[in-house]
């Protein structure tokens, strides 16, 4: 026996399409700009799905079953990345898209008879994987071209950053130290590195958030050279603000630009948020199984519920809103970090102060 609530869907599929659409555009934001035919899009194969799932005259053995649920999350999937293509929509207008379809169902098929519990409940069920497929698939789309913009546009501002960088370079060649122009000119060289690294952490958060390694060389290091040469660097942006603090020569085997990344990006957030004028100290320790570079900084200790969220891309303390750059910087060091093996903590306390412990193992480790 044929289910009469399958071939009544069968029967008025054109007419649901129709009623949908006129609810979609009435409803959903995005529809407005989309033709008939890329509206709909897979939807019509949606509902030639259910029409299988609702009839009793196919046998649903466990492979039927099987295979329904493979087409269904295609179909499902197929709709998502659709969706996502476009750049009016988003998840919420998706999934309403899914509700006002299933109403349109219930509406049609119930226009001669009601529908039994059973029929109600596939319905309901399919549709309800519908939007989870579709809305997985439409996430994983949306971060793929997300993530494809990110990597094109650091990559395409790499070449005019490169033209000026070198420009400033030539410009400062021709002024001595002590010079107005030299200290502006070395100061536009400082923002304009400020900014290649701004793209460079940008990139490797894309890198990293699509599940990507960073590539690294790996060398033996001297730490105390490393550290010293950041510091007069900093120092010279930042008007000898920074204090270097060593017990002797540590060596250890590293990346070490990444590892100079990763004390850049905490010194440079020290500078933003401790208090201003007063010495940032970089200290560095060894014992048997560790080492540890401790950068410290004065000013309003961070509140206990805000480091939670410290080390996570795109986030912000409250009290740090206001500050320039992607919020970045300590999601990479910590990256960078653990990809070395080692860890980062945060001790911040009133009257203390702020200090963030980068450790990294005695021992020499694998390059990865």
């Amino acid at each position: 026996m044929v289910n009469p609530a399958s071939v009544r869907l069968q029967k008025n599929a054109k007419r649901i399409m129709q009623l949908w659409e006129e609810r979609a555009r009435d409803e959903v934001g995005a529809s407005i700009h989309q033709d008939s035919l890329v509206l709909q899009d897979s939807l019509p194969l949606y509902i030639d799905q259910l029409v299988n799932e609702l009839s009793t005259k196919i046998e649903r053995t466990p492979a039927r079953i099987s295979a329904d649920k493979v087409k269904s999350d295609r179909i499902g999937k197929q709709h998502g990345r659709e969706r996502a293509g476009y750049a009016d929509y988003s998840m919420t207008q998706l999934i309403f898209e899914y509700h006002i379809l299933r109403q349109v169902i219930f509406r049609v098929l119930e226009e001669e008879v009601p529908l039994d519990r059973r029929e109600r409940d596939i319905i309901i069920n399919s549709i309800e994987q519908a939007v989870n497929d579709a809305a997985t698939q439409f996430s994983e789309t949306l971060q793929d071209i997300q993530e494809l913009f990110m990597v094109t546009l650091t990559h395409d501002l790499r070449n005019p950053i490169n033209v000026v960088k070198m420009g400033t370079q030539l410009v400062l060649r021709r002024f001595e130290r002590g010079d107005t122009h030299f200290d502006v000119t070395a100061r536009m060289l400082s923002a304009i590195d400020r900014l290649d690294s701004m793209i460079q952490n940008l990139l490797d958060a894309s890198r990293l958030r699509a599940g990507q390694r960073l590539k690294m060389t790996f060398e033996d290091c001297d730490l105390e050279q490393l550290v010293q040469e950041v510091v007069e660097d900093l120092n010279f942006a930042y008007q000898d603000r920074f204090v270097m603090v060593c017990e002797g020569a540590i060596v250890t085997h590293c990346s070490r630009k990444e590892i100079r990344r990763v004390i850049e990006n905490i010194a440079t957030n020290a500078v933003k948020y401790g208090a201003p004028n007063t010495p940032i100290t970089l200290t560095l320790q060894q014992n048997a199984t560790a080492i540890s570079l401790t950068i410290h900084n004065e000013g309003m200790p961070i509140a206990p519920e805000a480091q939670s969220i410290l080390f996570q891309q795109f986030r912000r303390t409250t009290d740090s809103e206001e500050q320039t750059g992607w919020g970045l910087g300590l999601f990479l060091a910590k990256s960078l970090t653990e990809a070395h093996q080692g860890t980062i903590e945060v001790e911040s306390a009133e009257g203390k102060g702020t200090s963030f412990i980068i450790k990294l193992p005695s021992m020499p480790i694998e390059a990865i």
